[in-house]
């Protein structure tokens, strides 16, 4: 039971009374008035109604219009307005005696100017007249009530604005008088409670036979009972003279200690409206309660029964009842005045009442009105952080920390933070990181403050509850948490939580450098997906190899082959294997040669597309281990391993760099052979110089001296430099070069004539069976001159012929079809003749010989080349600067007129001029040439 005296009491509602319109004057506006007589009132759909002991019904709309009509012919003696429907219900008298008349008006459809009256029919429970006491409606329109002095109780089902539609019972019978009438509605379920002067009933009308239960036993006067909201589950409150009684269908609920003889009881908006007898006046003794002198003084007290508070208390000259409309309650007097009380706004409410609450610690009253008035976070916020500003002042910090909790999310968590760093406090700030990072509103800071908490309160268990949450419950940066356990030493929470959240490299970093578990790491670099494991190998591969060596090289021979991690990471969409680039792993290998080679091996062997440094690098490690291996035997199998492999073919792209590899670690036969594969057979001739292997430098020139002739010169000259005894070798190259004619016997001989030891009996044979070649070649082209000149001569003889003398054409046979000459016939210069119809067959041209043509054609084609060789001079220069006999080169171009201007005719004119004769006999002179060639 809560008492009244202790409630705290507030002004939220500003008291006016309601004035007439202004005239258009601008005088004051008069006190607003309601006609006399005003018995009972009600409220809704837009309206304040009123009916007056004279039959009429008077509706007053908020411009203050006052409109009314006639709804009896004696008296009105209860309205009741429906809240969701434009439904009057009222109960008067039409005659003299106790015949009260129920009737139901449609004020939205009209009848004569009136409200149109849908259903009357008399208020008598069953035969015996009595006087009705009260009157509820449902808002459904299925349910009406009527109360009477006699204690009986009617019920209406059925659509209660149709006679036809609707039935009519009585629901309960006593012998008190009945004070009050409610109808609670929850979900499917309708109850009525009917209270009387002794006792409180609950029916539920919603099951068949209208089962009932009574509440309490004792009851309220007329008018001082109502329903509340949900904001405190629809009870149905009763108020009595010393206490308040809430009640529930089934039980009764709580009860408030309000003395004083209750006249109206009304609840709005989550209040609690009482109008009483002023304390100062002496009670009526009447069953009624309301029928004060007129020199009585009423209170009315609004409570709140959440926050415990009155928020309006003030006093009135006999209050005829409190109405709601328009979002503020009217108070009628029965002076026929008006009173409006209009609630204050939530922030000037608590503006009004904060210093007060504030300055008397009341934060918990504060903080209830703030939330039953629905104010916002921020508002909400602020009362909190002065709240726990005032324990903290108070030394009471366990409770200022669950204030500043409270505030998570509109405060700013510094301002807290700051308050609870010392280390005395570290608990509460611990409990208020929580929160912040329950509330996912924590940043790295707050992340890494929060388990520095946790380690040096040594608090696993907490620390384990804190990291070991689910994925979907994770409310803090876990890379941070992951280096703040890592730098406090709790290594084991910082590798769970590194798996757990897929920090890869944190978990490697941790198992390598702290926990030093290689084996651990490698393993879980196997069941990684394959990106990530390949970038994970190249950046921890060295640690792992120098200490896990053979485990490291068997997870790269499977990350460069097939990869598939060992856990299924990959999905189940991963059908086929992955593999990285070998060649990126080989410097993993620094200073572990024997994985390494074992690593190459297995790649060349299972991959023969590996890149071309994984060959390389096999290479230079098989002549390292074969250039410092001192067993013979294993000597030559790694020497045969090195061969073998540049033998493979992988070295053509790459030839230098195998080369140097092989010259650098001297390994002699690779050194040939890449020499051989290059066509460097000079090279492979040096190096044979360079090592004085006289037979194998006599080798190499019989092997590629056809391919590449300077190499006899080059191997003269190297004899001749030497000064040890080489005739027999040089003998051997003189042979060559005689056969080949590859010197001229005076370069061979200032070649030999360096050689101190070269005497002439070396050279002899050479230069007399040189001396006996030349001479007869010199005979032979002696030969050769004499006959072109006496062809020569023959040719000049010819032409002098043909011009002084004429041509006699003794032909008796066509040249083409051999058959006799006969005329018409076609003769040439150069003796052929032609029977016109042959010629004409077979001539392409009018101006040639058949015969001679193709010949003549050859003549002509191998002067137009060497007319368009005459500038080929880069061709030239080259051919004489390659060529062992430079004389003969020039000779050849020069027969080739490539140095004298050549002028050519090819075309004869219809006319023969000297010129066009001279032309033929140049031409027929080349064709002869041609042939004695």
């Amino acid at each position: 039971m809560a008492a009244y005296l202790q409630w705290r009491r507030f002004v939220f509602f500003d008291r006016e009374t309601v004035k007439e319109p202004s005239g258009p004057d601008g005088v004051g506006a008069k006190p607003f008035t309601l006609p006399p007589g005003i018995a009972v009132c009600d409220s809704g759909r837009g309206s304040l109604v009123f009916g007056d002991i004279l039959c009429g019904i008077w509706f007053l709309p908020r411009s203050l219009q006052l409109s009314s009509f006639q709804a009896y012919k004696l008296r009105v003696t209860h309205l009741y307005q429906l809240k969701q429907h434009s439904i009057l219900v009222s109960v008067g008298e039409d005659e003299e005696g106790i015949n009260p008349l129920v009737k139901v008006w449609n004020l939205e459809k009209r009848d004569g100017g009136n409200p149109l009256c849908t259903r009357i029919f008399p208020a008598i429970p069953g035969n015996k007249p009595t006087v009705v006491s009260c009157l509820t409606v449902h808002e459904n329109l299925n349910f009406m009530a009527i109360g009477f002095a006699d204690g009986s109780v009617v019920l209406t089902k059925g659509d209660i604005t149709r006679d036809r539609h609707s039935k009519t019972q009585i629901l309960h019978e006593g012998s008190y008088p009945v004070t009050g009438l409610a109808f609670r509605q929850s979900g499917k379920t309708t109850h009525l409670f009917v209270v009387t002067t002794e006792n409180i009933q609950s029916y539920m009308l919603s099951v068949k036979d209208y089962p009932h239960l009574e509440l309490d036993t004792h009851g309220c006067g007329l008018r001082c009972s109502s329903l509340s909201d949900p904001s405190q589950d629809l009870q149905f409150i009763v108020a009595g003279n010393e206490c308040v009684y809430l009640y529930q269908p089934d039980e009764r609920g709580p009860c408030f200690a309000f003395e004083g003889q209750k006249l109206i009881v009304h609840w709005y908006r989550g209040y609690l409206i009482i109008v009483s007898k002023d304390r100062k006046t002496s009670p009526k003794s009447e069953f009624a309660g309301n029928e004060a002198q007129n020199s009585d003084k009423q209170v009315l007290n609004i409570y709140d029964l959440c926050n415990k508070f009155i928020a309006y208390s003030s006093v009135f000259d006999d209050i005829v009842d409190v109405l709601a409309e328009w979002g503020s309650l009217y108070v009628l007097t029965r002076d026929g005045k008006i009173h409006v009380l209009q609630e204050k706004d939530t922030q000037t409410k608590l503006e009004a009442c904060k210093y007060m609450l504030f300055r008397k610690n009341l934060f918990e009253m504060a903080i209830n009105l703030a939330k039953s008035h629905h104010l916002d976070s921020d508002g909400l916020s602020e009362i909190f952080r002065q709240y726990g500003d005032h324990l903290y002042n108070k030394g009471n910090h366990d409770g200022a920390i669950q204030q500043y909790i409270r505030t998570i999310g509109k405060l700013e968590p510094s301002y807290v933070i700051r308050k609870f760093l010392d280390a005395q406090r570290i608990h509460n700030l611990t409990a208020y990181l929580q929160m912040l990072h329950l509330q996912s509103l924590a940043n790295a800071d707050h992340t890494t403050l929060l388990l520095n908490c946790y380690t040096k309160l040594k608090d696993s268990s907490k620390l384990e509850e804190f990291i070991k949450t689910s994925e979907s419950e994770v409310h803090f940066d876990v890379e941070t948490a992951i280096k703040v356990l890592r730098q406090a030493g709790y290594y084991s929470h910082a590798v769970y939580l590194a798996e757990k959240h897929e920090h890869h490299e944190w978990y490697l970093k941790i198992q390598l450098e702290d926990i030093k578990n290689y084996q651990e790491a490698l393993h879980y670099i196997g069941k990684l997906p394959f990106e990530q494991a390949e970038s994970n190998m190249k950046r921890y591969g060295k640690i792992l190899m120098h200490h896990v060596p053979n485990e490291t090289t068997e997870l790269l021979k499977i990350l460069c082959t097939d990869y598939r991690p060992s856990g299924g990471n990959e999905g189940p969409g991963m059908l086929e294997g992955k593999k990285a680039n070998s060649e990126e792993f080989i410097p993993v290998f620094a200073n572990n040669s024997r994985e390494l080679k074992a690593f190459l091996e297995h790649m060349t062997e299972v991959q023969a597309d590996s890149p071309q440094g994984v060959y390389d690098t096999l290479l230079e490690l098989r002549l390292q281990n074969w250039a410092h291996e001192q067993d013979e035997q294993i000597r030559e199998k790694l020497h045969n391993e090195a061969l073998t492999l540049l033998k493979s073919g992988r070295f053509k792209t790459v030839f230098d760099k195998a080369l140097v590899l092989c010259q650098m670690h001297s390994f002699k036969d690779g050194v040939l052979y890449l020499y051989e594969q290059g066509k460097l057979f000079q090279q492979i001739m040096h190096y044979h110089m360079q090592n004085e292997q006289y037979k194998k430098v006599i080798e190499v020139c019989e092997l590629y001296g056809d391919q590449e002739a300077c190499l006899w010169e080059q191997a003269l000259g190297y004899f001749a430099r030497k000064e040890e005894n080489c005739k027999e070798y040089i003998a051997a190259v003189l042979k060559h070069i005689e056969n080949k004619n590859l010197m001229p016997p005076l370069l061979v001989v200032q070649t030999l004539a360096h050689n101190s030891t070269a005497t002439l009996s070396v050279i002899k044979d050479y230069l007399v069976n040189k001396l006996q070649k030349q001479s007869r070649q010199i005979e032979q082209d002696e030969q050769r001159i004499q006959k072109y000149r006496e062809e020569t001569m023959r040719i000049r003889l010819e032409i002098e012929e043909l011009k002084a003398s004429p041509k006699i054409f003794q032909k008796t046979k066509c040249s083409i079809c051999t058959s006799a000459l006969e005329l018409p016939s076609v003769h040439f210069l150069c003796g052929h003749s032609f029977h016109q119809h042959c010629f004409e067959s077979y001539s392409e041209s009018d101006s040639e010989c058949p015969t001679c043509m193709p010949e003549n054609r050859k003549v002509m084609d191998m002067i137009r080349a060497q007319e368009q060789k005459r500038d080929l001079h880069d061709q030239f220069q080259h051919q004489l600067k390659c060529s062992n006999d430079g004389f003969s080169v020039v000779a050849d171009y020069f027969g080739r007129g490539v140095f004298n201007k050549l002028t050519l005719i090819t075309d004869l004119p219809s006319g023969k001029t000297a010129t066009t004769i001279e032309a033929g006999l140049q031409r027929e002179l080349l064709i002869h040439t041609k042939r004695s060639t």
